[in-house]
């Protein structure tokens, strides 16, 4: 004799499949947020400031390595393959050549730090802070997929990754 009724397996194709067209009714071509109403030109400088921001805060990493590695010049083998990736971030994420951002969309760069109040005396300590700075920098440019067009998403989900990995070579990496 058959089961009749309600069983688990109906239930769930039947919620999976309510889920699916409430998702598919939902979705719009352009996510709201993320683009600014004006005229055309408004994608491209939004996208531009967001890309001067991302590349100064990529700089500012750039500049802790410089710190760390004048620092402590025996830590420098270890940290120039990390260094030389984060300057090609810096590139990557520049905006393009020619590309103007209104005045009050581009952020000024950040002051570097000075090698006395932001470097450990000690080489391990000086790992660990820039490791810190490394997370710090990957989170925001995490933060910034959601109002990134699809092609700059895409980088910088990348860039995010690769300062996801720095960290942990700096914290738990071996060194050799």
């Amino acid at each position: 004799m058959g089961r009749t009724g309600t069983t688990r397996r109906r239930a769930l194709v039947v919620t999976g499949a309510a889920a699916a067209g409430l998702l598919t009714g939902c979705s719009t071509d352009t996510p709201a947020g993320r683009r600014t109403s004006g005229s055309p030109s408004d994608p491209a400088r939004t996208e531009a400031a967001l890309r001067r921001r991302l590349a100064a805060a990529s700089r500012a990493l750039r500049d802790e390595y410089d710190l760390v590695i004048a620092q402590h010049p025996v830590l420098a083998d270890r940290l120039a393959p990390l260094r030389t990736a984060v300057d090609e971030h810096v590139t990557a994420l520049a905006p393009a050549p020619g590309v103007l951002a209104s005045p009050s969309a581009s952020p000024s760069s950040p002051p570097a730090p000075s090698p006395s109040a932001s470097v450990a005396a000690e080489p391990g300590a000086a790992l660990k802070t820039l490791a810190a700075a490394e997370r710090r920098t990957s989170q925001a440019h995490t933060a910034s997929l959601a109002e990134a067009a699809p092609e700059l998403a895409r980088l910088l989900a990348s860039v995010a990754a690769a300062g996801a990995a720095h960290a942990y070579l700096l914290t738990k990496g071996d060194a050799r």
